[in-house]
């Protein structure tokens, strides 16, 4: 009985240890599940907080369109654009975007070239929160995407030839501080920009006229300032007999071009090649060359090996052989180039094939020797806006005047 008793005793107390010990594992297992669906809760809420973000950036962008979405695009509209998002608020939200998305669109305002509209659009930057204030922040670039949009602004200006003020810099200090990117690029902007302003010998208005005829005599005239000879006239189609197009022509030739002409054989043709392009800032025009094939170098002079030393000539004191002064040869002009000898350059209204004509009918008034050359027209497709819009392909055409 004893041992029986002994024996119940002893299972009792091992069933009792055991539902002690499940009850342990249960109750360490219950924070892990807990984690779990605190974990899962709050990426539920960060990616619902993420979609609410893309809803606002997505509104943000279609609303800041629509300050720019005006059929009327002037400089006045735009401006009326900056001051009513300046007026959304005092911390600007969206600046950066409005930024860029004005800067977009500023061509198509006609304000890309506009000083003070690119210091009305860099205003809108809050002023204040965003200077550093330790010089890791500086080296680091406090506030990254604000002042990459404010280079970014920079480069346009730079791109469009537009130079800035002390008011600019003032604008870019009071937003990013003394020592920000910025106002690095302003200082490298102000430094570089005035040299090369006026750097070319060939200036031409900061606002290049739109007319054809006025932008044909500029660039003929920059074409020709390589002979301080040349003359540069305007032509009229009308006063040529037998001719189709009633256009205008622009000529450039020099005197040492006629007198090349007057020297040419009759028995080869020169040709009228074009159109070629040179740009006026942002205004193309196409013109044309009157080209003679390059005359053959002369030949070399051919210096016998003597072995007497005594019959050698004081070269450094202008002594020379009687041979070398007979085999000078003729001085080369600026016109006489390795692939041809150019002999005129023009522009003409229309760029076709019966105003080169005319142009070759009117030169022979001063060079008397191109009626009796064979002159060949070489015209490839027409491009620009004085080109001529009366090709129907794109591959060369050759005509020859009769003589």
């Amino acid at each position: 009985m004893a041992l029986r008793g002994h024996l119940l005793l002893r299972g009792l107390l091992h069933s009792t240890l055991r539902n002690v010990s499940v009850i342990q594992t249960t109750c360490n297992r219950t924070p892990t599940l807990v984690s779990h669906v605190r974990t899962i809760t709050s990426s539920h809420t960060a990616f619902a907080a993420r979609r609410k973000n893309d809803n606002v950036d997505e509104k943000t962008s279609m609303t800041i369109q629509g300050f720019f979405s005006s059929k009327e695009k002037n400089k006045d509209v735009f401006m009326v654009a900056c001051d009513a998002f300046r007026t959304r608020g005092p911390q600007l939200r969206g600046h950066v975007e409005f930024i860029y998305a004005a800067m977009k669109n500023m061509e198509d305002f006609g304000v890309h070239k506009d000083l003070e509209v690119y210091k009305k659009i860099l205003d809108l930057m809050p002023k204040g929160k965003m200077i550093p204030t330790n010089i890791f922040q500086q080296e680091f670039m406090h506030y990254p995407r604000q002042q990459q949009c404010a280079i970014d602004c920079l480069e346009q200006m730079e791109l469009n030839g537009v130079l800035p003020d002390s008011e600019t810099e003032m604008i870019l200090r009071n937003t990013f501080g003394k020592h920000s990117h910025p106002v690095s690029k302003f200082g490298r902007m102000m430094y570089w920009m005035p040299k090369f302003k006026n750097a070319s010998p060939w200036p031409i208005p900061a606002s290049p006229p739109n007319d054809a005829l006025e932008l044909a005599q500029l660039a003929v005239a920059r074409m020709c300032t390589v002979d301080p000879s040349s003359s540069v006239t305007v032509l009229q189609t009308n006063t040529v007999e037998d001719a189709i197009d009633d256009t205008w022509i622009v000529s450039g030739q020099s005197l040492t071009q006629q007198k090349l002409v007057e020297e040419l054989p009759v028995d080869q043709p020169i040709k009228v090649e074009g159109p070629f392009r040179i740009f006026l800032r942002d205004k193309l025009v196409g013109y044309f060359i009157l080209r003679a094939e390059a005359r053959p170098p002369p030949e070399p002079i051919k210096r016998e090996v003597v072995d007497d030393v005594g019959s050698l000539k004081f070269w450094f004191t202008g002594e020379v052989d009687p041979e070398e002064e007979t085999n000078l040869g003729r001085p080369v002009s600026v016109h006489e180039q390795e692939d041809g000898i150019i002999l005129g350059v023009c522009a003409t209204g229309t760029s076709s094939r019966d105003s080169l004509l005319s142009w070759v009918r009117l030169l022979e008034t001063t060079n008397p020797n191109l009626a009796n050359i064979p002159v060949l027209f070489t015209q490839a497709s027409p491009i620009g806006e004085v080109m001529a819009i009366d090709q129907l392909s794109n591959k060369s055409e050759t005509a020859t005047i009769p003589t």
